[in-house]
């Protein structure tokens, strides 16, 4: 991927063979022998160099140049010189190109070999005063960039003697000729300055690069580390540039707005249009993001958007909540002041409540009360009745355990239920009915928090259904395909809820039932939230229809 304009993407890294664990270790790239300067391609270069060089010499030699001032022989001498030290370049061509030797070893024979060819040459155009001897600096400074330590010196201590060996050479072969000891003293030292400060150099290159090598791992590491932590991030996150390409996607992402993961998203006209609509908002109006429906209607996601730059035309970074995790930390706050505040009315309510209740059983048993106010009585014990059972159901609401999720397969949990069921109720076999569209369905969920809210949708059922006849339920099981989150439905035979009815089916204290508390829908919802399952009524004919869907099995749950 390339950078997002207005800010950096890392990297992803690209762990070696012979990595382990998250992390790269970082302390086998300081071999020093692997960071050397000197190369392949550097090795070219110098054998570029000495191409050019034996081309221009045989140009030189033909053309007679003044400072080739020695006789005849010495020209041919020269020429065939440099003819040789051209094909010794010549050759190294395919050397370079197929690499089959060590470089470093091969430098170490190019180096020797200059020495030999340019003195030699140096001796038949004139000795020290042509100045040839100026052109071993090139190659003494690629051997000692190449190799270092004391073969630095020794290559400039070789070039030395080579060149003092012509001089006395050339004395022997002209006695009365003019010593340029001294010219050869001056190169020699321009030698040994070139070696020692070349290999400073290179040693200085060798440590940076040792250092980059390292701060590259560490960087590597630290890349890989990010997207470990983003990829396993409860919250989604999605990074937009400027150009409204996706950049990034994390699993979370995929899951809640029930994209594929194996499907890549390049553009955001791949997501969902909510998501879309408001991203344009944000970004040129600056509205506030509003929940939508990501996969299913059974799951709710709350963007919240982040630019990316400091123009507004800069990248976004979109972070996506599923509500059913933040209501579920909302939750068990609520069910805490819920519970003290529970505690203490059923304290202040139920010691008169129970007075009321006795004194009503009590003038119940009297000979003297009339019909009448035995009706009366009668009401006044029935309404006792009715508010014990409100506090008893807000009591069980707000006193009970933190929910304890667990995987279990519920097509077989829910066989034994419908038997518990069928003997808790006295009921035929005829009239509840499972039917599972899977043959393994595993669900995650507290299995006795699962019970009392299928216990009250069940009653519900029984006291709803049978408009013509004996009350009928069904139990099916299933996975949403969009999602792939198992739900559970619970129908009866009756007539159905109202669209009207079922927008406030879930309200605390609403029912439709003269003496219901109006709490067990209320109960059930709440405590589907508290183990990040949805529980919903879906109106229509054919009888009443709620469907629980539980949190995806593979995602580990909200501590």
């Amino acid at each position: 991927m390339s950078p997002i304009k207005g800010f950096t993407l890392p990297a992803l890294p690209v762990t070696s063979s012979h990595d382990s664990g998250l992390f790269a270790t970082s302390h086998h790239a300081a071999d020093e022998g692997s960071l050397r300067p000197i190369g392949w391609r550097q090795y070219a270069y110098l054998n570029l160099y000495r191409l050019v060089l034996a081309t221009i010499f045989i140009i030189l030699a033909y053309n007679h140049v003044a400072f080739l001032h020695q006789v005849e022989d010495g020209k041919s001498f020269f020429l065939s010189v440099s003819v040789v030290y051209l094909l010794f370049g010549l050759a190294n061509i395919p050397i370079t190109y197929l690499r089959v030797f060590d470089p470093i070893k091969l430098t170490l024979l190019s180096v020797f070999i200059d020495i030999i060819a340019i003195t030699t040459l140096m001796h038949a155009s004139g000795g020290v005063r042509s100045g040839l001897g100026m052109l071993l600096i090139i190659s003494i400074a690629t051997g000692s960039a190449a190799v270092g330590g004391q073969m630095a010196r020794f290559f400039a201590a070789m070039a030395t003697l080579a060149i003092f060996a012509e001089q006395v050479f050339a004395g022997l072969q002209e006695p009365l000729a003019p010593s340029s000891f001294a010219h050869a003293g001056l190169l020699g030292a321009s030698f040994f300055a070139t070696a020692i400060l070349t290999h400073h150099l290179a040693r200085r290159q060798r440590e940076s690069e040792v250092l980059a090598a390292q701060r590259g791992v560490d960087l590597a590491d630290m890349a890989q580390l990010t997207e470990y932590i983003i990829q396993r991030m409860q919250t989604g996150i999605i990074v937009v540039d400027k150009d409204f390409s996706v950049r990034l996607m994390n699993e979370s992402a995929h899951h809640l707005l029930g994209v594929p993961a194996e499907r890549p998203i390049r553009s955001l006209n791949q997501l969902p249009e909510p998501l879309t609509r408001q991203l344009m908002d944000w970004r040129f109006n600056a509205a506030e993001s509003q929940p939508f429906h990501g996969s299913t209607m059974s799951t709710e996601v709350l963007p919240r958007f982040a630019r990316l730059g400091q123009s507004t035309n800069s990248g976004a970074l979109i972070f996506l909540e599923d509500t059913a995790a933040t209501i579920q930390q909302a939750q068990q706050l609520k069910l805490a002041s819920l519970g003290r505040l529970t505690a203490s009315i059923a304290h202040e309510i139920r010691n008169p409540l129970a007075a009321i209740s006795h004194a009503a059983q009590l003038l119940d048993e009297s000979e003297d009360i009339s019909g009448g106010d035995k009706r009366l009585l009668e009401i006044v014990q029935n309404h006792a009745q009715r508010v014990n059972t409100i506090i008893r159901n807000v009591m069980q609401l707000s006193r009970r355990d933190p929910s304890n999720p667990q995987h279990f397969d519920l097509r077989s949990w829910l066989d034994l239920y419908a038997k518990e069921l069928k003997q808790g109720h006295g009921l035929k076999d005829s009239q509840i009915s499972i039917d599972n569209l899977m043959n393994e369905l595993v669900i995650r969920i507290d299995p006795d928090q699962l019970r009392m809210i299928l216990d009250n949708l069940c009653q519900n059922a029984l006291r709803h259904g049978g408009n013509n006849g004996e009350p009928r339920i069904s139990l099916v099981t299933g996975v949403s395909l969009e999602t792939q989150r198992p739900y559970i439905e619970v129908i009866d035979n009756g007539a159905g809820v109202p669209e009207e009815v079922a927008q406030h089916l879930f309200e605390p204290f609403y029912t439709t039932a003269p003496n219901g508390t109006g709490l067990g829908l209320y109960l059930s919802k709440e405590l589907a939230e508290c183990n990040q399952a949805h529980l919903a009524c879906l109106p229509g004919e054919g009888g009443g229809r709620f469907r629980l869907t539980f949190a995806d099995p593979r995602r580990k749950q909200l501590q």
